[in-house]
Formats: C-alpha cells, sequence, structure tokens
C-alpha cells in the first residue's frame, strides 16, 4: 500500500518508488490531501508521467509539455500558451484521458469557442495550442491516434481585414504631436521602419549607427510581474541590421542630444508598450484618423512599401519574417496586379518574334505604290 493516513495532520499522503528518466529509481512522497482517493490519483498520475503513458489526464500532460518545452520556448512564449490553455483547453479537457479524446471531442470544443466570439485570429491561436499538445504526445510520447489531424483548424491565421494606415493618415496622426518629443521620434521609427513595438523598447542608443544610417535589432522588451525583461527576438531572422533614411537618422540623434550625458546602454525609450497605445489613443482622437493598434503601425510601414513597388523579398528582411510566406499572405494582396503586365509583354515578344520571322513579301512596308 502507497497511500497513507497522516493521523497528526487528518490529511492523506502518498509515498512511492519510481524511475526517472535515467533508469534510476528514486522515492516520492507528497502530503496534504483531503482524502485518500485523492492521494491515490495523484500517484496514478505521476506514474504515468514518468512513464509516458497516453493513459494521463491533459491537465498533466499540459506541466509535461511544459517541461519538455522548458528549453526551447521563451519565458514569454510559455506565459502567453500557458494562459490559452488554462483558460480555454483545461476547463473542458482537464480530467480527461489524453488517449480517449476523440475528433468529436475536438470539434465540440470549437464549437464552443466560436459561440464566446472570439475573432477568426484567436481562434486560431487557440487551435494552435490545441494541436501542439497532441503534436508533442504523437511524435514524443507515441500517442496513438492524433484526433487534431482528423478535424479542420478552426479561425484563420490572417485577420480578413488588416488595418493600416496610408502616408496621408500617418502624417495627419503625427502633425498632432511636437516635433522632436519622445512620442513623435518613436513613432517616427516605427512607421519608417515596420519595427516591432517590443523591439523599439529594446532599443539603445548604440543600436543606431548615425554614420551609416543603419539600426541594428537584436533584442525585445517587455513587462512581466512589475519587472522588465529583455531578451532575445522573436525569431532568428528577427535579428537584422536596416537601413533607415537621414532623416530618420537626424531625428534620432537630435533626440538623443537632448538626453544629458545619456549612457549608450540604456534603453532610447524607457516606457512601457501600453503607455505607447495610450498615447496613440489620444492622439488619434485628436487627429480624426481611424483607430488602430500601435502594431497597426508595422502593417502600415508594410503597406507604404508594397506601394512603392518594392519586393517582398526586400521587405521580409526588414520587417524580420521567418519566412517569404508571411509576407505574402499578409501583404500580397497589396501589391498591383501584374496579371495584364504579363500578358502585355507575352503579346510583345510574340509579335516580335512574328516580325522577325515573317517572309519580306508578307512585311508591311511603308512608301511603296
Amino acid at each position: 500500500m502507497s497511500v497513507y493516513k497522516d493521523e497528526q495532520r487528518g490529511t492523506w499522503y502518498c509515498m512511492f518508488r519510481y524511475n526517472d528518466w535515467t533508469g534510476r529509481q528514486k522515492q516520492k512522497c507528497k502530503r496534504g490531501f483531503k482524502t485518500k482517493r485523492e492521494a491515490k490519483e495523484y500517484e496514478e498520475q505521476f506514474m504515468h508521467t514518468t512513464e509516458a503513458d497516453m493513459n494521463m489526464k491533459v491537465g498533466a500532460f499540459v506541466e509535461t509539455y511544459f517541461r519538455d518545452k522548458q528549453g526551447e520556448l521563451k519565458e514569454r512564449s510559455i506565459k502567453n500558451k500557458r494562459y490559452m490553455i488554462e483558460r480555454h483547453i483545461l476547463p473542458y479537457f482537464e480530467q480527461k484521458s489524453m488517449n480517449e479524446i476523440t475528433p468529436a471531442d475536438i470539434i465540440q470544443w470549437q464549437n464552443k469557442m466560436r459561440e464566446a466570439g472570439y475573432s477568426q485570429t484567436y481562434l486560431r491561436m487557440l487551435q494552435n495550442q490545441m494541436t501542439a499538445l497532441f503534436t508533442h504526445a504523437s511524435n514524443i510520447y507515441n500517442l496513438t491516434n492524433n484526433p487534431c489531424k482528423k478535424v479542420k483548424k478552426m479561425g484563420k491565421s490572417d485577420a480578413d481585414k488588416m488595418d493600416f494606415w496610408t502616408y496621408e493618415e500617418y502624417q495627419q496622426f503625427i502633425n498632432t504631436i511636437e516635433v522632436g518629443s519622445r512620442y513623435y521620434v518613436l513613432f517616427e521609427i516605427l512607421f519608417w521602419t515596420g519595427m516591432r513595438i517590443g523591439e523599439l523598447l529594446a532599443l539603445f542608443k548604440s543600436d543606431v549607427n548615425f554614420q551609416e544610417n543603419k539600426i541594428s535589432i537584436s533584442k525585445t522588451y517587455y513587462r512581466a510581474e512589475g519587472k522588465d525583461v529583455i531578451t532575445t527576438p522573436k525569431t532568428e531572422q528577427s535579428v537584422r541590421t536596416i537601413d533607415i533614411p537621414e532623416f530618420l537618422t537626424q531625428e534620432i540623434k537630435e533626440y538623443c542630444n537632448k538626453l544629458y550625458e545619456f549612457p549608450d546602454s540604456e534603453r532610447l525609450f524607457p516606457i512601457v508598450g501600453e503607455a505607447v497605445q495610450h498615447k496613440m489613443v489620444r492622439h488619434i482622437q485628436r487627429a480624426g484618423v481611424k483607430k488602430i493598434r500601435v502594431h497597426d503601425l508595422r502593417h502600415s510601414a508594410c503597406a507604404y512599401l508594397a506601394h512603392q513597388g518594392v519586393a517582398p523579398m526586400v521587405i521580409k528582411e526588414r520587417m524580420g519574417h521567418k519566412d517569404i510566406k508571411i509576407t505574402l499572405n499578409t501583404y500580397g494582396h497589396l501589391y498591383p496586379n501584374e496579371q495584364k503586365k504579363v500578358a502585355d509583354m507575352l503579346n510583345r515578344k510574340r509579335n516580335e518574334a512574328s516580325s522577325e520571322n515573317a517572309p519580306a513579301g508578307n512585311r508591311d512596308i511603308s512608301g511603296t505604290d
């Protein structure tokens, strides 16, 4: 028997032996259970986890998943994934065994999520979390049947409508902010570089090359549990150096000159993302332009470049996209339709070839009777 009554405390505890991942035998003791049944269930779930038994409950497997991903995912990613899983998946599946969940269960869950009225992009994010759990179970722990493989994904990876400002709308907005001020320079960088807000808030003075008009992007900033966190960017491709126009270099330089003895290793904009969003909302109202998010300034930068005819590959490198597909899927519709140009080119080439190969008597020779 591995479950015992703690007579002094009036609670139950379990004590048992198991083999860890190296094969060594260890002893586990867990106290404080209100009932004998709770203590026994804890032991069973623990053994399922250590043995990678897919009889384990989803709630227990989630902990296994995050333990396995600890060295792969960033702290912020783990926090965001945990939030979505604990709020939207565990309430429906926590006490179900991994190997008893069917495609029908997944469909019923999807319907519940749709009924909640979430956006298409958020639905896809939730679907991705569910799929990630079962894919990990299949690939690493030999789950026989992955129910997510038999079900159509819900939601969309890209929103039906992408919000962004035209150049004219941006000018209308920026004209409401004092030239040279902190927020003026901040919004100028966002629009003219397409930088992510976290990347911008992590910028040091030393990241700006004033001689060569370049900005190096190698980190990102966020606020977590009341602390400032600076870490590596979203993907490897996010680490990049981009060229900036001379006028933007000058604006940044003048801003830095106003900061008395400002060290090279301090954040140029020592504020949080929420402050930027609040400032943006106030000046949107003042400017009378349509409401967009701070992140939509990144879309605005891409839209502006696309309308100027900049090649998608150049935009991909400038934005730090992981794959050209992201650039094309997100912004491809902003490019003018090139089909007419292709047809005209083919027609022109065909006519040139026909003209060169036609017999002399069939050619149109002007100046003859």
